[in-house]
């Protein structure tokens, strides 16, 4: 039985360890509708990891392993002005540089789209140019409120809009909503068909395979997808009962694989590149959606291409852990101090505490990354804690680089004091 409340969990239970398959590769693209997604991988929408801070952070973690101390201060200047451009990449070596091919957001409740003033709708809804394509999903069980936060969707400029059908909190379930929906099969109906009507944008759902293994709907459920006009499904191959917990049980991709025409993307147990090729190869699915891999490892996406282009991938040093949690950390204050005069509703929360909660994730793995932790659940304020991560990495083997946070990000100090 998985843990109470189902949360998300950062490590995995006994995970299968794959070798690279000689057979088969990530595909180099997918087309969801008239969006292609190139290469196949997709991050997984996830409360409280992707909003439009981690998912920048996600599309250019290529950027993260440059070794040219300039090249860092370059980056910090784009992320300021918020103009960072994607490299030209070549698709025939699957976009080996940029990696995520479609990013999603958090999940958001239609109920709350529907009634939110406009300028609350801009914090969950927010997006930046450089995140195209991305995708928002959204949960509910009401057919017409559902159909109309598929409009505002549409509207805001995303390039789909996807239905959860997956969530296995409480909260959500209580509500008919999430893996809740996945005891009714004809109001998931219903809800088919009042989206698909709503929206001219691809339309995508994502679901588990079944409320336990009692009762396993995946297959049912994707064959109505398909005849509802559905571009394409995700299917996380775990029960609700399951939560976090247990072995996903990928052979249920492949039967849901063999039962449509429309695009499958794979969605559990995918760690590193070789897991994703493995899934390739062992279900035939489209594409391949990663979740809590992404936070505890942000380079998986640009290692899947790697290792999809040329059989190997570069694995972050200790310069690289320090560059990628210095950047995202500096993301966030950034975004902070740009949304710091909008509206209450509008501006971003606390940012140290996003730090703090993503301490944990980054981290993991680090050597004598407990002790790191600890100084940023201590720390009261971004400066503090971007000095922090300073410290720690200075004394780690190859090193990293000094900079003043006070004298080069001014009006974060201002925001955070």
């Amino acid at each position: 039985m998985a843990r109470r409340g189902f949360t998300v969990k950062k490590d995995w239970d006994n995970p299968v360890e794959h070798a690279m398959p000689a057979e088969a590769r990530v595909p180099a693209e997918v087309r969801l509708g008239a969006v292609v997604v190139r290469p196949a991988t997709v991050l997984a929408p996830m409360a409280g990891v992707t909003d439009t801070v981690f998912r920048r952070f996600i599309r250019h973690a290529s950027l993260f392993s440059r070794d040219q101390k300039t090249e860092i201060r370059e980056q910090t200047t784009e992320l300021r002005n918020q103009r960072t451009e994607l490299e030209s990449v070549d698709a025939a070596i699957s976009n080996v540089e940029s990696g995520c091919g479609l990013i999603m957001t958090e999940f958001t409740s239609a109920d709350g789209l529907a009634r939110m003033r406009e300028t609350k709708r801009r914090r969950y809804l927010t997006f930046y140019d450089d995140e195209h394509p991305i995708g928002a999903q959204l949960f509910g069980s009401n057919p017409e409120t559902l159909a109309e936060a598929a409009r505002i969707v549409e509207e805001t400029g995303f390039d789909t809009v996807d239905l959860n059908l997956g969530c296995p909190a409480k909260r959500v379930v209580g509500c008919n909503g999430g893996s809740g929906l996945l005891r009714d099969l004809p109001k998931i109906g219903e809800i088919f068909k009042a989206i698909r009507k709503s929206v001219t944008i691809p339309f995508t759902v994502k679901f588990r395979m079944g409320w336990n293994d009692e009762q396993i709907v995946c297959v049912e459920l994707a064959r109505m997808a398909e005849a509802e006009g559905l571009n394409g499904l995700a299917l996380h191959a775990r029960t609700r009962e399951q939560g976090y917990s247990g072995q996903a049980q990928w052979h249920w991709i492949a039967q849901v694989k063999q039962a449509v025409r429309i695009p499958v993307m794979g969605n559990g147990d995918i760690r590193t590149p070789e897991d994703a090729a493995a899934m390739a190869a062992e279900t035939g699915c489209d594409a391949v959606m990663i979740g809590r891999a992404a936070p505890a490892n942000p380079w998986i996406f640009r290692q899947i291409a790697q290792y999809t282009a040329t059989g190997s991938y570069e694995r972050p040093t200790n310069q690289d852990r320090y560059r990628m949690i210095r950047a995202y950390f500096e993301m966030l204050l950034l975004e902070a101090a740009a949304t710091k005069d909008l509206p209450r509703d509008a501006r971003m929360g606390d940012p140290v505490g996003k730090m703090k909660q993503f301490a944990t994730w980054f981290t993991h793995g680090v050597p004598g990354g407990a002790k790191l932790r600890a100084a940023i659940y201590q720390a009261r304020t971004g400066p503090d804690v971007l000095s922090e991560v300073e410290k720690f990495f200075a004394t780690q083997g190859d090193g990293s680089v000094e900079v003043d946070v006070a004298q080069e990000f001014p009006e974060v100090a201002l925001v955070c004091d």
